[in-house]
């Protein structure tokens, strides 16, 4: 990108960037929020097991302890897809405009180099042969 590129993309205070990173952080919040709130009242654990529960179900790690009840064991198995997406949805949404930015960069650089490289081979090969028929 040309300087300044990435971080005029994060700044600017119209960006989709910030909306999309605003909206799907948000969106994940919610879901730990139901999913934490919802095995405290269907297991009876605290506040900070339930968060612990939650984050790991949520980061697909698995969690250190299974809910015992069976309306806890639908509950977590539930919130397993809602959270591993809204995770998933939330790194994609936040950081896939920024990589696919860079990644677009990166390749224009590669042509750029792969035109010069051209250019240069040809001016050596319009060159040889400009000597070969010298000679």
């Amino acid at each position: 990108m040309t300087e300044g590129g990435i971080a005029r993309l994060i700044r600017h205070p119209l960006s989709p960037f910030k909306k999309r990173a605003f909206y799907s952080i948000a969106i994940l919040a919610l879901v730990m929020a139901i999913g934490t709130i919802g095995i405290m009242v269907l297991e009876g654990w605290d506040l900070v097991t339930s968060f612990y529960f939650m984050s790991l179900l949520a980061t697909a790690e698995g969690p250190a302890q299974a809910p015992m009840t069976v309306g806890g064991k639908i509950f977590a198995s539930i919130m397993a897809f809602l959270s591993i997406g809204a995770t998933i949805s939330a790194i994609t949404f936040t950081f896939g405009p920024l990589f696919g930015s860079i990644l677009k960069e990166g390749f224009a650089y590669v042509e750029r180099e792969e035109d010069k490289l051209k250019t240069r081979l040809e001016r050596k090969d319009h060159a040889y042969s400009s000597t070969d028929q010298e000679g």
